[in-house]
């Protein structure tokens, strides 16, 4: 396994739609290793392919979430979810709104409404085809993920002047690292 580059934003593949998969093979199976790899590093709950450079329809996700009645971060569980051509094909009235961040979009974050609940359908990293509905924190990290693969960041659910007001900020911060 490997730790690839992040790809940040400005970078313009991160507009691209991806493209969905054929099939789950060796090669994307170890694509998903990398990507997880480089999202725990980062250290992240979840990676769109787009964001390793791939414009492939393939995320992984892994909310590491403490066991209840735990305390101690460094009992987070791991438990990776791989999704491979994942579509929603029911979306909830009811929205949730949660401070979103992004690793494409280091440092910055935003209150972000999206429905509570949903219907996803995808393949897994053995390729079998699951359905599901899905609530909660892993429906708001899905959705997000997801619109990786529409070239859509989170800052694109902004208006105009947040938007501008994150990348502002976002510039200003690179200077202060360079």
């Amino acid at each position: 396994m490997a730790i690839l580059p992040i790809v940040e934003t400005p970078d313009p593949r991160l507009k691209q739609v991806s493209q969905p998969v054929d099939a789950v093979t060796d090669e994307l199976r170890r694509l998903m290793d990398d990507m997880l790899e480089t999202m725990y590093a980062a250290p992240g709950i979840g990676l769109a392919a787009i964001q390793v450079g791939e414009p492939v329809r393939v995320l992984v996700i892994d909310l590491q979430e403490l066991p209840e009645g735990e305390e101690d971060e460094d009992k987070r569980v791991r438990a990776p979810l791989y999704f491979v051509n994942p579509e929603i094909l029911e979306r909830s009235q009811e929205m949730t709104t949660y401070n979103e961040g992004c690793l494409s979009v280091p440092e910055q974050y935003a209150e972000i409404d999206r429905p509570s609940v949903i219907r996803a359908r995808w393949l897994d990293y053995d390729g079998n085809a699951h359905e599901q509905e899905i609530d909660g924190f892993l429906a708001t990290v899905l959705q997000h993920e997801m619109d990786h693969l529409e070239g859509i960041l989170f800052i694109d659910h902004l208006s105009k002047l947040k938007r501008d007001m994150v990348l502002k900020k976002l510039t200003k911060m690179r200077k202060l690292a360079a």
